[in-house]
Formats: C-alpha cells, sequence, structure tokens
C-alpha cells in the first residue's frame, strides 16, 4: 500500500463510528456526509470491455483473447477498457449516477483454470494452463490499474479464489478437494503471480469450500496464503451471496451472524451479498472485534483514496472524457484483437484463404450465422453496432457474390418456430446449399446455454455442458448439409471444446471463431478471404469425447489437461494453423550444463516464408526428465508473439528462470531438482499429434542442472 493512501485512510476510518465502518462493508456503500465520503457501489464488471452499464467497446470474449498467446495485446485491452471505464464514472458521477455497474472497481479478470471442458464458466477464463493464465492475468491487471503507483486508474479483481471451476449446479454446496500438489502446482499458480507480480487490488473468494473450508470464509486462503505467504495487501471481496451459504448451504456455522463474523475474522473485507446486514449483531454478540472491522474499512478506504474518490486525493484520470466510449480507435482494434483470436484447426489442401472471384453464390448456413448472442459471450457492455458472420460475409463480397442464408435449425430445440414441424428449417437448409459453389457453416454454442449458474438457460445443467458434442440438431444439420458434396467450411462459435471428430474428418476447413466480440463478422470475413492470416492458438485441449475424462466433480489434476494426459486428443494444447509457413532456424540455449539455480537463455530465428503476415507465437515447453508420477509433462514456460511481414525474419530471445524448472511436491513444496532436462522450442507442443496435425517438428535440447535440490518461490 502508498504510505500516504494508507494514512490517510487510517485518519479517515477513526472518525468513524463501528455502525459506519460497517456500512462501508456492504457493496452498495452509503455515503456518510459528515466525513465528506460519497456513495459508492463496489460492482462492476470488465471481462472484455466494460460491462452492464451500457454502451462500450465489446471485445473477444477472454478464452478467444487467450488464443492471441499475447500479453502485449492483453495489455493493451485492459488500457482501454479502463479508459472507456474512466470516461463513464466521470461522465456519470457528473449527473449523479452512482449506481451499480458505475464504478471503478472491476471483478475481472477471471483466472479460474479450466480444468474441465464441460465447466459452463471456462469461456469467462485464460485457458487450462496456470503459466499462459498468469501471463495473460499479469497484463490485463497491469492494463486495468494504470502504471501510476500512486493512483489507480481503476481497482482489478482475481477471482475467484480458489479452486473453482464447476459443477455450476452444485457451487453453493460443493466441497472442492485438492491436494497440495495440486494447489500449489495448478490452482493457486495464477492467483500468487497476480498478487506478486501485478499488484492486483483486490481477491473474489469462491462460493465452494476448498478442502471442507468455505473460500470467503477460508483461514487457510485467505490468512495462511494470501496474507501471510504472499504479502497481499488490497481487500477481498466475497462472491455474491457466497456468505449465505456458509450456514445455509456449507453448514459450517449456525447462524447468518456466525457466517459474517467467520468471513470478516478471516480476512473478507467487502460482502457483495446481504450476509454484513447482519454485522452488527455478530458484533453486539461478541463474535467479531472492531479492530477486525476497522481494519478491513482502511484497506476499503485506501483503494477508494487511490481510485481518486476523496476531494484531498485527486486522480490524475479525472479529465477522461466520455466521447473515448466506442471511439473509432477501440472498435478498430477490437475487430484486429478479434482476427488475433481465431483458431484455424483445418484447412485441406488450403482451401482457405477463399478467393471471392472463385464463387458466384456462398450459403451461410447455421444458428450462429445470424446470431448476435453468438458474437458476445457473457458479463458484456452494449454494443452500437453488431456485425455477425453472414453480415461480415455478405459487407465483404458485396455485390459480387450472391449470398445465401439458411438458419437451417434452432441452437439447441429440435425446431426453430414454436408452432414448427421437427427439423422445420432442414430442407430450407438443404436447398440452400444446393445452389450454392460453397457452404460456410455456423455452428456451436452461445453464452445462453454455456455460462454462469443463474445467467445461462440450460436448466438440465445450470451452464454446464452435460458433453462435448454440438447440442440439439447441429451434428444431423452438418452431415445432412455435408452429404450434398459441395465444399464445407465449420465456423465454430463457442468458449469451449467441442468435440470435431466427424467435421474434422469430412469437412474442408474449421475455424475457430471462439466469442468474437460485437464486430466479430468483419474479422471473420477478413480471416476467411484472406485480409489476414488466423495465427491464434488453442488455450485449452480438444478431446474427442468425455469418456476417458475423470468424473467432473474430481478436483484432481491427473488424466486432466495437456500438462497431465495425452490421451483422447482431438486438437492439442497450443495447436493452430495459419496462412505462412513459419521457418525456426538457429536455435540455441546458452548453457547445456548448469546450476540449479541458474537461468536458461534460449535464442532462435523465425522467418515468413509464405505470402501473408502473421503472429507467430513461439513456445517454450520444459520436461525433468526423472520426473515422478504426480509430475506434469512438458509444461509451458516461455512465450513470445513476433509479427512478420511475408519473407521478414526476426531473432527472439526467452530466458527461463529457475521457477521455471521447478516441479511441485506432495507436500506443496515447490523445488527444482538436479538431473537433466527437456526443452522444446517452436510453434506448438512437442507431442506426436501436434507434429501430425502440423507437418512440423519443434527443436528439442536436453540439459543438465548440477548441484543440489534447491527450494523456489511459489
Amino acid at each position: 500500500m502508498n504510505k500516504v493512501t494508507l494514512a490517510l485512510a487510517k485518519k479517515l476510518v477513526s472518525q468513524m463510528t463501528v455502525e459506519e465502518k460497517m456500512s462501508q462493508m456492504l457493496f452498495k456503500s452509503p455515503a456518510i456526509e459528515r466525513l465528506n465520503i460519497p456513495a459508492y457501489n463496489w460492482w462492476n464488471e470488465a471481462l472484455h470491455g466494460v460491462a452492464r452499464a451500457g454502451v462500450a467497446t465489446v471485445f473477444p470474449q477472454a478464452i478467444g483473447m487467450a488464443a492471441s498467446f499475447d500479453k502485449k495485446m492483453l495489455h493493451d485491452v485492459a488500457d482501454i477498457v479502463s479508459t472507456e471505464g474512466r470516461g463513464k464514472f466521470n461522465a456519470l458521477s457528473k449527473k449523479g449516477d452512482k449506481g451499480i455497474y458505475k464504478g471503478l472497481t472491476y471483478w475481472a479478470p477471471n483466472i479460474n483454470i479450466f480444468r474441465d471442458p464441460r465447466w459452463g464458466r471456462g469461456h469467462e477464463t485464460f485457458g487450462e494452463d496456470p503459466y499462459l493464465t498468469g501471463e495473460l492475468g499479469v497484463a490485463y491487471v497491469e492494463g486495468l490499474q494504470g502504471d501510476d503507483p500512486e493512483h489507480l486508474k481503476s481497482a482489478a479483481c482475481a477471482k475467484h479464489f480458489a479452486v473453482h471451476s464447476g459443477p455450476e449446479a452444485l457451487r453453493h454446496e460443493f466441497n472442492a478437494k485438492a491436494n497440495l500438489h495440486d494447489m500449489y502446482d495448478t490452482y493457486l499458480y495464477a492467483f500468487k503471480r497476480l498478487v506478486s507480480d501485478a499488484k492486483v487490488e483486490a481477491v473474489m473468494g469462491a462460493y465452494n469450500r476448498v478442502n471442507g473450508e468455505p473460500a470467503c470464509g477460508s483461514k487457510t486462503l485467505l490468512k495462511d496464503i494470501l496474507r501471510d505467504a504472499w504479502g497481499f495487501e488490497g481487500h477481498v471481496v466475497s462472491d455474491c451471496w457466497a456468505i449465505m451459504d456458509f450456514h445455509e448451504n456449507h453448514h459450517v456455522t449456525s447462524t447468518v451472524e456466525e457466517s459474517a463474523a467467520m468471513a470478516v475474522n478471516n480476512g473478507c473485507d467487502l460482502n457483495c451479498g446481504s450476509a454484513f446486514l447482519y454485522l452488527n449483531k455478530a458484533y453486539e454478540q461478541g463474535l467479531v472485534s472492531e479492530e477486525a472491522i476497522t481494519q478491513a474499512v482502511e484497506r476499503l478506504m485506501e483503494v477508494r483514496i487511490r481510485l481518486g474518490m476523496l476531494e484531498e486525493y485527486p486522480s490524475p484520470y479525472d479529465n477522461i472524457p466520455y466521447d473515448v466510449v466506442e471511439c473509432k480507435k477501440h472498435v478498430d482494434y477490437s475487430i484486429e484483437v478479434s482476427k488475433k483470436s481465431m483458431v484455424l484447426l483445418k484447412n485441406k489442401d488450403g482451401i482457405l484463404p477463399l478467393k471471392k472471384e472463385k464463387y458466384k453464390t456462398i450459403a451461410v448456413i447455421g444458428p450462429n450465422a445470424n446470431s448476435r448472442d453468438a458474437l458476445l459471450g457473457n458479463y458484456i457492455g452494449t454494443s452500437s453496432k453488431y456485425i455477425t458472420p453472414l453480415e461480415g460475409i455478405q459487407d465483404y463480397v458485396g455485390e459480387d457474390v450472391k449470398v445465401l442464408y439458411s438458419e437451417g435449425c434452432h441452437l439447441y430445440k429440435d425446431k426453430v418456430e414454436a408452432l414448427g414441424e421437427e427439423k422445420d428449417r432442414f430442407q430450407e437448409a438443404v436447398i440452400t446449399a444446393e445452389q450454392a459453389d460453397l457452404v460456410i457453416m455456423c455452428l456451436g454454442l452461445d453464452a445462453t446455454i454455456e455460462g454462469e449458474q443463474g445467467d445461462a438457460g440450460n436448466e438440465y445443467a445450470s451452464g454446464d455442458k452435460l458433453g462435448l458434442g454440438l447440442p440439439g440438431l447441429q451434428e444431423e444439420l452438418l452431415e445432412t448439409v455435408a452429404k450434398i458434396g459441395k465444399p464445407v467450411i465449420l465456423l465454430l462459435s463457442a468458449g469451449s471444446a467441442i468435440d470435431l471428430t466427424w467435421a474434422n474428418d469430412n469437412v474442408n476447413a474449421i475455424l475457430d471463431t471462439f466469442y468474437p466480440g460485437a464486430r466479430g463478422g468483419k474479422a471473420i470475413a477478413d480471416i476467411l478471404f484472406g485480409e489476414a492470416s488466423p495465427s491464434g492458438k488453442l488455450p485449452i485441449t480438444f478431446y474427442s469425447s468425455t469418456d476417458k475424462l475423470p468424473d467432473f466433480e474430481d478436483y484432481n489434476m491427473t488424466n486432466r489437461t495437456y500438462r497431465y494426459t495425452s490421451d483422447n486428443i482431438l486438437y492439442p494444447f497450443g495447436y493452430g494453423l495459419k496462412y505462412s509457413e513459419v521457418k525456426y532456424s538457429n536455435t540455441c540455449v546458452d548453457c547445456v550444463e548448469c546450476n540449479v539455480e541458474d537461468s536458461v537463455k534460449i535464442s532462435t530465428s523465425v522467418k515468413n516464408t509464405g505470402e501473408y503476415a502473421v503472429d507467430e507465437i513461439v513456445q517454450v515447453y520444459v520436461k525433468y526428465n526423472d520426473k515422478k508420477e504426480i509430475d506434469p509433462n512438458y509444461q509451458l514456460k516461455g512465450i513470445e508473439v513476433v509479427n512478420l511481414l511475408p519473407g521478414e525474419e526476426k531473432n527472439v530471445y526467452i530466458e527461463l528462470s529457475m521457477r521455471d524448472f521447478a516441479l511441485v511436491d506432495e507436500e506443496g513444496k515447490c523445488l527444482v531438482n538436479p538431473g537433466k532436462y527437456t526443452i522444446s522450442v517452436g510453434g506448438q507442443q512437442p507431442d506426436a499429434l501436434s507434429e501430425k496435425l502440423t507437418g512440423k517438428k519443434v527443436d528439442l535440447f536436453t540439459i543438465t542442472k548440477n548441484g543440489s535440490i534447491m527450494e523456489a518461490e511459489l
């Protein structure tokens, strides 16, 4: 914390009564007029744009941005988000509008690990890998909070702490059991990075219990780990109404007063919900001390001071005008981000990019072809304009190519019209395809059926998926249209892995667009017709089915994600094709024999030998050759995104620290072992499937670490 702002906070809080202090621990904090403290609503969202507060630039959903592997891009996106947030806050405050979603404390990013493809909220995350999640999460937080150490541009929040990734239907009562190895190896890594490296201002607790303790009142998580071990100085906020779960669903307390006290006593400062309305009774019953309340409110006042909400400490961001909101510069950048977020999964015989002059008629078919919902994901702002895939293609080809359209089927129901018959759009889709030279199928999911409990409308799974298949009649529609014999390109809109086994064997090309943002249709058209090359890589593993996955409720990482399984995989983590070939040369490491504590410097040259500008995502993986059964396989430990024009060659340098060679043991200790390590350098994982799909190999190096076992910082 800043010494000046902390002193101001302490002085301010010392003038409050205990009742006034407790009032400031509610997410809707009332004004204290005698102290010139304005009312403030802490609840705001900014997952991929300022959300739920009217117009804002809507970027691709987080999982799509993660496919870029681009730290600088995530920082720049977050910087735009906080700029727009400031512009809205400044203007709205002058109008006296201080309601929900209008503040500067953003409950983002979501850095939970997408450990199971069935989890409905996985598209809010940066994927399944702790390292990638940490890198992108740090960049996003730094972009939101700004680079002024004395003043916050906005306040970011790392959520949901911790061990939280479904099932959604059970989250209010579920006990996530994780051993110490998985806790520190997987579930806590990114949180530690955001606290230590990005100085994230807030942390939000999860709904579930973790090894028996409710996360929003966990001594282990909030005191022992977050505060004591990691030195976190910001504030902790509960997930919404999670503290009520303590007594209503987890049954670790008997009354709401006990629940509120448990949260505060273990370090939860702010309540999204109603439990802290009972803090006064808890205080009267001796369940919580004024000292604990004072400490919480000092943290809350300190962040408000750094945000510039009190007159005696004005903010340098107070003059950001409203006209930055959804300005042309921001919208144009959102389209570029969308292009960088797409992953080309298949491109048989180089059918993509399309040559406009080759086709007289194109059929665009599917429930997501003209769907705004399929552009957005969840936690969204309002765009002043939306461009669906159909509209993007129509705009691009203009009058030169005839574009036919059929919805084909409902996203998940057996008919489109309420009074229609089953498959009421099938024959229209067939006719449309028959008349075309090329078919573009737009299938997948959207956030109305894939998302958070209470938001998503698939009441059968509370937002989660029961399996990995395309829902409803979509698979049958795809097979029906493909049998007509026209070339078929599949555009997948989804925030998670889908079983595309049949499509992989039978269609000509597959482009994963994730949820590409409000103007995603323009980005899709630019990719399809070669105005840009897809360059993204999968931040998640695509499995063939759930048959060999562990039970959804099992939080053990064995047989989960690329780090712990190579079984039943259709498309691997880190995989993606592009329109230009990139060749690696002169790859080397600076030491073959080194000490345990030494860093290792890697250099390589990458050259674009094709005709399209591309972003090459250089990926460095590390594996300990004498690994134990609990240790992961190859792990991503270095990334660098290099923009290459046609024919351009650049040198890339990546340094691996001692921590990048560390493994977490059964007791949760982070240890670097002497012995041999294999380092992989290339544009993909060092696995056989990636090599088969891309036709490329990576550079492999074996190095030896000498000395004794050393403990590294977690």
